[in-house]
């Protein structure tokens, strides 16, 4: 006999690292799926994502089908998406049973989702630590055993006040009505084959994009980028993803094409759509602040030096960003040789004196990060990066040769040994004037 069909789930879901506005944390959600699949898997389903759905024309028809058919979904709420929150919405209108919803627990319950069960499992950084993950997958592969076994089961708000509700079966738009626990969810026809374009999911091209940054070929990580992008836009300019601009116009002024100048200019034009200006999402923040540094360097425009600045604090005051913390305190110091240039003394010391205290505090949560940090990760290079550009910027020799040593065994790619070297070069020629030399005139 042919083997029983694997039951699926939907994880309804954003992916990449998005910003909680409540919180100001970022929250890598990718590293969330990995865990949710990991106890999907474990409980006998197959796992589909909405990113990994092959289709040949917009993603709305089978991402309905999915949340229609699905013999199980899963919600997760982290970082208030208004998505996720809509499409849990149907699922509770069109299935009485069989959804579970999650999210991180620091997420704001609201009222009436806080009347549903609520699975929550914690970030102990930009994602999940070993021991939370484990545990938390173990307790959700346990309950979606339990929830699949128990078919009285009502989890749906709609049906549990409105019991006598019957829910649709696709395709049946004269069928009678049936009982809720008994009525049928037909398939609906598949959708067409995809082409030979879109046979390569978001996910797989996501996965090439990052593998081209690895390797620093920022062109191709740009196009693919793009190609995403494009794909989950079609015609809804708001359909854009941020975290994939963001990646984008990353990408975009990293590969310097045609020009530098150029290259930074479309970068900014991306960052734009996500309102640089208003936003609180510290990361389009960084961005929108590295654009500006950069072309500081290369036009030294006062204007461009204040939105740097401007972009870079805003992101630090947010939610403490290593980051951009890192960043305002060397651009500090660039202004306050700029002020000691110009003949204002104060400025210049005032500037000097508050780059030290940033560095300090900057030094101080990275040294805490690095305890849940994984090693040879993206994030752990980063964060060694920062203290050594701190213990240089605070001229602690001992200190910088330390974080150097250990910031160069941990990158991952090529291109960020490159940028934090040339940023700790540039700060050590900002830091050989001192403009404290005033205090002693």
């Amino acid at each position: 006999m042919p083997d029983e069909k694997k039951k699926t789930c939907f994880v309804v879901q954003g992916f990449g690292k998005k910003t909680d506005f409540r919180t100001g944390r970022v929250l890598d959600l990718d590293a969330s799926y990995e865990v949710i699949k990991d106890a999907v898997e474990a409980a006998g389903l197959e796992c589909i994502r909405a990113d990994a759905i092959q289709h040949s024309g917009v993603i709305d028809k089978p991402m309905y089908e999915q949340i229609l058919n699905a013999d199980l979904v899963i919600a997760d709420l982290s970082t208030s998406n208004v998505n996720a929150a809509y499409e849990l919405g149907v699922r509770h209108a069109l299935r009485p049973r069989t959804t579970i919803i999650v999210a991180e627990k620091q997420w704001h319950f609201e009222f009436d989702v806080n009347r549903n069960a609520i699975r929550t499992y914690e970030h102990l950084g930009p994602d999940l630590g070993r021991r939370e993950a484990e545990s938390f997958s173990k307790q959700l592969a346990e309950a979606i055993q339990t929830i699949l076994a128990n078919e009285d089961a009502v989890d749906s708000p709609l049906y549990t006040f409105l019991p006598d509700l019957n829910p649709p079966a696709l395709g049946q738009p004269n069928a009678p009505a049936q009982p809720a626990d008994v009525a049928p969810i037909v398939a609906a026809a598949p959708a067409a084959a995809p082409t030979a374009q879109t046979e390569a999911t978001l996910r797989v091209l996501l996965d090439q994009a990052h593998g081209a940054m690895t390797q620093s070929d920022f062109g191709t990580a740009r196009a693919l980028f793009k190609t995403v992008h494009d794909m989950q836009r079609g015609d809804d300019a708001r359909a854009a993803d941020p975290y994939v601009v963001q990646q984008m116009a990353l990408a975009t002024y990293k590969s310097e094409q045609p020009t530098k100048e150029a290259a930074l200019r479309e970068a900014a034009e991306m960052l734009l759509t996500l309102e640089p200006v208003k936003t609180n999402d510290s990361e389009t923040l960084g961005l929108w602040g590295a654009v500006h540094k950069r072309l500081w360097d290369l036009n030294e425009q006062p204007a461009d030096l204040d939105e740097a600045i401007y972009a870079y604090q805003k992101g630090y005051s947010l939610r403490n960003d290593y980051y951009n913390g890192i960043n305002w305190a060397y651009l500090l110091n660039v202004r306050a040789r700029e002020a000691d240039e110009a003949g204002r003394p104060a400025d210049a010391v005032a500037d000097f004196v508050l780059a030290r205290r940033i560095r300090q505090d900057v030094a101080a949560t990275c040294e805490a990060l690095l305890e849940d940090a994984v090693e040879r990760d993206d994030e752990h290079y980063w964060i060694l990066a920062t203290l050594w550009e701190a213990a240089v910027g605070l001229e602690d020799e001992a200190a910088a040769a330390q974080w150097k040593a250990k910031a160069e065994a941990a990158a991952t790619a090529g291109w960020m040994l490159g940028s934090t070297r040339e940023q700790i070069a540039r700060l050590e020629a900002l830091l050989a004037t001192s403009p404290l030399r005033h205090l002693n005139a």
